[in-house]
């Protein structure tokens, strides 16, 4: 028996099933298209963001203190933004063409000329800003920061007011057709939901017993939200109407981002585990494992665009691998 049919049937026996090593014959729903290096770049890779009309795609490179843009077109390293402070989360303003960078070292959001990288402002929020998320419908700017709370400001770095939580909040999502907002809270090991017209919480979600719940992702269709934990690596799906978990499945190691892609029903987490795993969504309560695609340890973060139809992986310099931003193309 050789190795590929061996680690198939191992696999089966834990549940997991149709994985893709990248044998040939093996069915891979995701393919890789190109790889953009950013050679000079080094340490952890935090999140992305990306400007679809001028197909820049923002990279926050946390280790190298820097903001990294990358021309999609051409598939190169175009500009690079130095002198931030271990920048986390990034959100590109169509509208004003602006970027709004979150800084974890000393707690700035600083909102920068996309067209001239001008820096226009930085606004203080004291400690450990991290994730932003722009709000659609009123075009303004949210940022989880510090020991537990949510701000939001304008796009001018004007800021409006804030919403206080029991904990540092990881990944968020806005619904769309509604005023909630869910936020992970693995230091108080639950999900909180909060209303952002009132700015309270109106309430909690628990895991069911895993922990470390930091990327998170929404299917506001299904009403369904996707949390990856690490303790231990779990899918976790949740009904946002009733908030009781609904199904949970292994999931790749140390995941930092997972995205939802609404065409295929499918669920991308990118680990630093040195993986992606491929969830199919079968119905609204079920959901399988299709592949755990390989790519490098420390690997954890990326942005998948539905506009676009790619997944982009931050590959981090690991050993004699060079950072690189890697583009995957979902399958079929």
């Amino acid at each position: 028996m050789n190795q590929a049919v061996l680690a198939v049937l191992l696999l089966s026996l834990i549940g997991v099933s149709d994985f893709s090593f990248g044998q040939s014959g093996v069915r891979e729903p995701l393919k890789l298209e190109a790889t953009i290096p950013m050679a000079d770049v080094q340490g952890r890779i935090d999140h992305l963001s990306i400007d679809l009309k001028g197909q820049r795609l923002f990279v926050a490179a946390l280790g190298n203190n820097s903001l990294e843009i990358v021309d999609l077109k051409e598939n190169k390293l175009i500009h690079t933004i130095n002198g931030l402070a271990e920048p986390q989360g990034i959100a590109y303003i169509p509208s004003s063409d602006r970027v709004f960078v979150a800084n974890g070292k000393d707690g700035s959001v600083r909102a920068f000329d996309a067209a001239t990288w001008k820096m226009l402002k930085s606004i203080p929020y004291g400690d450990d800003a991290d994730n932003l998320r722009l709000d659609q419908s009123s075009g303004h700017i949210w940022v989880g920061y510090g020991g537990g709370a949510l701000g939001e400001l304008d796009q001018e770095g004007t800021k409006l007011g804030e919403i206080k939580l029991d904990a540092h909040p990881e990944s968020f999502q806005l619904e769309k057709n509604g005023s909630r907002i869910f936020v992970n809270l693995p230091g108080s090991r639950k999900i909180a939901v909060v209303d952002r017209e009132t700015r309270s919480v109106s309430g909690s979600w628990g895991t069911g017993g895993p922990l470390a719940n930091y990327p998170m992702a929404l299917d506001q269709q299904n009403h369904r939200l996707f949390v990856v934990t690490r303790f231990p690596a779990r899918l976790i799906v949740l009904d946002t109407v009733e908030g009781k978990r609904v199904a949970a499945l292994s999931a790749i190691g140390d995941c930092d981002d997972v995205f939802f892609d609404v065409q295929r029903h499918r669920i991308y987490a990118i680990g630093g585990e040195g993986g992606i795993s491929v969830f199919q969504q079968r119905d609204s309560d079920h959901y399988d494992e299709l592949s755990r695609i390989k790519t490098v340890s420390g690997a954890r973060t990326g942005f998948f665009s539905v506009e676009l139809d790619k997944l982009y992986v931050a590959v981090r310099k690991h050993g004699s691998q060079a950072a690189e931003i890697r583009v995957y193309r979902p399958t079929p």
